[in-house]
């Protein structure tokens, strides 16, 4: 189960009661759990936000989520094989659970321009990214 580790996110970060684009969204169950949030930067497939609520934790429901991302992003009509995102570096239930997934670290030498300033834009909302890494998967 996922313990609380003190983490405020500041306010404008948990965006998906702003997203006006329902292609943007999977939703896990009825009623919802879970959701992946999904956007589109450097032209690659980009995880804005997974979360699943805490009484439905250890489900796999996060696991199905991103499975299905991974079907989104595989289908015939898209045209980018690969999906990044930002996350905590040393939360479990973060990076190395993608890591487990198949994302590795990516350096700044590997971001684009949007990821460049996505990270910047995490910085200035007050998400430090000191703990925090940029990841990739190819599919």
């Amino acid at each position: 189960m996922c313990a609380p580790l003190g983490i405020v996110f500041p306010p404008g970060t948990t965006v998906v009661e702003e997203c006006d684009d329902p292609a943007r969204v999977i939703v896990a169950g009825r009623p919802p759990v879970g959701f992946a949030l999904l956007g589109v930067v450097d032209g690659l497939t980009h995880l804005e936000q997974i979360a699943v609520h805490p009484g439905h934790a250890d489900q796999g429901i996060g696991t199905r989520l991103l499975e299905a991302v991974f079907a989104t992003v595989a289908a015939p009509q898209t045209t980018n094989r690969a999906v990044t995102l930002t996350t905590f570096r040393d939360v479990p239930w973060n990076a190395p659970w993608y890591a487990r997934r198949g994302f590795r670290v990516i350096q700044p030498s590997e971001w684009g321009p949007e990821l460049s300033a996505l990270v910047e834009h995490e910085r200035a909302l007050g998400i430090e990214v000191a703990p925090r890494v940029v990841m990739r998967k190819d599919l």
